[in-house]
C-alpha cells in the first residue's frame, strides 16, 4: 500500500478514537473505496460502519470526521482536500504526488511483498493424485488453486510448506498387484508405466465382475504388502516411483513444486499410537465392531477410526498426518486443497484433533472447491490432463500458424498460451463454483482483434507492454528513472485509473490471502490490462518524440508490466516472449 491511504487510514482511525468509536488502521484502510462519479474525489470513506457506535447518522459523522482531519488534510502534501458528501467522506489527492509515489513503488523489484508473514510457517496440502492411476483432470483445481495460494503467503513473508499426500496406499494396490502377476506385460510397463497400470486396473474390476473371487486375491494382496512382504512390497515401490516420475512431468508443465512427497503411506507406523491416544483420552467407541468417534451432538455421522475388520481409514491417517505435520513443521496455518464433496470429512476430523486438545487445531483450515463439468472422458470416467493439455496444444498452434516462429519457438509458446489459458481460466472463477470446461472461451483474445478475459489475453497484453519498453529503449535510450519522471504529465483520466489500481495490488494480495480466494488475482490481472489497454487505445500514444512525455507514459507502462507480471506468475501463468 502507497503513502497515501496508509495517511488516510491513520487519520480516520484516529478521528474515529477522538470522537469516541473504535476503528483501527487495517478496518479503515479495507474500507477506502472509489467515489461514484470522478468529480466527487479520488477515495472516498463510507461512515456506516461508525453509526451504531457513535449512535448517530452517518452523515453527522462525516461532517465531525471531516473537521477533525481537514486541518491534516491541508498539511498532507499528498491530499488535496476533504469534503463531507451525506454519509461520505470524500478525498482528492495530488495527481503527480500521488502517481510519482505509486509508480516509483511499483517499479522497484518486489512490489506487494509483505513482511507480516516472516518467522510463521503455513503448510498446504494440494494435489494429491492417486498412485498408478494417470494425473486426471479432477485433481486439476487442487494443483492449481494450492499452488497459487502458496505462491499468495510467500510474496506476503510466510515459509510456505507444500505437501503432495500421495494416494499409495490401500486395497487398490493388492488388486493391481494381482492384475500385474495375472496380465502384466514388462515392455508395456518400460515404455508407458501409468497408462499399463491404469489399463491393468481397469481390467481386473471388469473380471471381477464376472468372477468375485478376484477380489479376494486382490485383498490378500495388499495383506502381503501391509504384513512386509518382499516381492509384494518391491511392486509397490516400483509402482510408487513410476507413477511419481509421471505425475513430476505433469508438474513441471503446470510450473508447480512441492516440498514434500508424504503420501499415505508415509504415516502408516503412527496409526497404531494414534488409536491408542484416542482410546486413552476416552474419545472412542465401538459402534457394530468398527471403532468410531461419536459426532450426534454436532448432527454429524461418527467420525470412523478402525473398520470391524481392522483396517483404518482416510481419517485415521489424516489424524496421524495433521500430528505430524505439526510436530515437524509448528504450522500457523494449515491448509487442505480438497474438493467441496469432502466437507464433513475434515469438521470430522479437525474436531477430534479439538478434543485431543490440540490447540492448533484451530488453525487447520479446509479450502474446498467446486467441480469442473463439459470434458467428455476416453477411458472410464477418468479424463486424463495431458490429454487436455495437448488437446489445447493443437487448437492454439492452429490459430498461431501464420506467426513467423521458428520451430522450436513455436513450441515453447504454444505450451505457454496452453498452459496460461487452462490455469488462468480454472483460477478465474471462484474457487467454491463448478464451471464448464470450454476451449473458446479460454482461448478468447488469441486471435486478432478478439478481446476476453482470458490467459492469452493477459499473456498478450504483456508482451504488449514489453514490446513498448523495447520501443522506447530504441527511441531514446534506457528506461527512465522513476525519480527524475514529471509525473505532472499523467493527469488524464485513464492514467489516473490505472495508477489507482496499481497501488492496490499490495493490499489485494492480503484480501486474497485472507479469503483463500486465488479468483481475487484473476480479476485484478483482468482489470489491470483492460484499463492499460483503454489507455493506450484511447489516443494516449507512449513512445514518442516528447522526451518527457514518453518517460512519464513509459513509467506507468513498466509499473504496469511488472505488477500484471507479479499477479500471473502468483497464478502460475506463463509469459511468453513474443505471442
Amino acid at each position: 500500500m502507497t503513502d497515501t491511504r496508509s495517511l488516510l487510514a491513520t487519520l480516520l482511525s484516529q478521528a474515529a478514537e477522538d470522537a469516541g468509536a473504535t476503528l483501527s488502521t487495517d478496518e479503515a484502510r479495507d474500507l477506502l473505496t472509489e467515489p461514484p462519479r470522478r468529480e466527487m474525489g479520488d477515495i472516498a470513506f463510507p461512515c456506516f460502519v461508525l453509526s451504531k457506535q457513535l449512535r448517530t447518522s452517518p452523515a453527522a459523522i462525516a461532517t465531525t470526521l471531516c473537521d477533525a482531519i481537514a486541518g491534516a488534510v491541508s498539511d498532507a502534501p499528498a491530499l488535496g482536500g476533504v469534503n463531507a458528501a451525506g454519509p461520505y467522506l470524500n478525498f482528492t489527492v495530488d495527481s503527480a504526488y500521488h502517481a510519482a509515489g505509486v509508480l516509483r513503488a511499483a517499479t522497484d523489484e518486489g512490489y506487494g511483498r509483505g513482511s507480516e508473514g516472516e518467522g510463521q510457517t503455513i503448510g498446504i496440502d494440494f494435489s494429491s493424485p492417486n498412485i498408478a492411476k494417470p494425473f486426471g483432470i479432477g485433481h486439476l483445481r487442487s494443483t492449481s488453486i494450492g499452488n497459487a495460494l502458496g505462491n499468495i503467503f510467500r510474496m506476503l513473508g510466510y515459509r510456505v510448506v507444500g505437501i503432495n499426500h500421495l494416494g499409495d496406499w490401500g486395497t487398490q494396490f493388492g488388486k493391481l498387484m494381482f492384475a500385474y502377476e495375472s496380465w502384466g506385460n514388462e515392455e508395456a510397463l518400460v515404455k508407458d508405466p501409468i497408462t499399463h497400470l491404469y489399463d491393468l486396473y481397469v481390467r481386473f474390476h471388469k473380471a471381477a465382475e464376472e468372477d468375485e473371487t478376484l477380489l479376494d486375491e486382490g485383498r490378500a494382496w495388499f495383506k502381503r504388502l501391509e504384513d512386509g512382504d518382499e516381492q509384494a512390497t518391491a511392486y509397490w515401490q516400483r509402482f510408487r516411483d513410476l507413477s511419481l516420475r509421471e505425475f513430476e512431468r505433469i508438474y513441471e508443465r503446470l510450473g508447480v513444486s512441492f516440498e514434500h512427497y508424504w503420501g499415505e503411506a508415509y504415516y502408516n507406523d503412527m496409526l497404531a499410537p494414534l488409536v491408542e491416544d484416542l482410546d486413552r483420552a476416552g474419545l472412542t467407541e465401538v459402534s457394530d465392531g468398527a471403532v468410531v468417534v461419536d459426532m450426534s451432538e454436532l448432527d454429524m455421522p461418527p467420525c470412523l477410526i478402525v473398520k470391524a475388520d481392522g483396517a483404518t481409514l482416510y481419517a485415521t491417517r489424516d489424524l496421524a498426518a495433521a500430528r505430524y505435520r505439526y510436530e515437524q513443521l509448528q504450522f500457523k496455518q494449515f491448509l487442505y486443497i480438497v474438493g467441496a464433496e469432502q466437507t464433513v470429512h475434515f469438521r470430522q476430523v479437525f474436531e477430534v484433533l479439538r478434543r485431543m486438545n490440540y490447540s492448533w487445531a484451530e488453525d487447520c483450515h479446509h479450502i474446498p472447491f467446486g467441480r469442473i463439468h463439459g470434458i467428455s472422458t476416453r477411458k472410464g470416467t477418468l479424463v486424463f490432463l495431458d490429454d487436455i493439455l495437448n488437446k489445447g496444444k493443437e487448437r492454439v498452434a492452429e490459430i498461431m500458424a501464420d506467426k513467423p516462429f521458428s520451430d522450436q519457438e513455436r513450441e515453447l509458446i504454444t505450451e505457454q498460451v496452453t498452459v496460461g489459458a487452462v490455469l488462468f481460466y480454472d483460477l478465474s472463477r471462484n474457487r467454491i463454483k463448478n464451471y464448464d470446461f470450454d476451449w473458446d472461451l479460454m482461448l478468447r483474445g488469441l486471435r486478432p482483434g478478439e478481446s476476453g478475459q482470458t490467459g492469452p489475453y493477459l499473456q498478450y497484453t504483456h508482451t504488449r507492454l514489453a514490446s513498448l519498453e523495447r520501443q522506447y529503449i530504441e527511441t531514446h535510450g534506457e528506461l527512465p528513472d522513476p525519480a527524475a519522471v514529471d509525473y505532472a504529465l499523467l493527469g488524464e483520466d485513464a492514467a489516473r485509473a490505472l495508477i489507482t489500481h496499481i497501488e492496490k495490488f499490495p493490499e489485494l494480495l492480503r484480501h486474497a490471502a485472507r479469503d483463500y480466494e486465488p479468483a481475487q488475482v484473476s480479476r485484478y490481472a483482468i482489470e489491470i490490462a483492460e484499463l492499460f489497454n483503454s489507455f493506450y487505445s484511447g489516443g494516449h500514444k507512449v513512445v514518442s518524440e516528447d522526451r518527457a512525455l514518453s518517460a512519464a507514459r513509459i513509467t506507468l507502462a513498466n509499473a504496469t508490466r511488472r505488477t500484471l507480471a507479479t499477479s500471473l506468475g502468483l497464478l502460475g501463468v506463463p509469459l511468453p516472449a513474443r505471442m
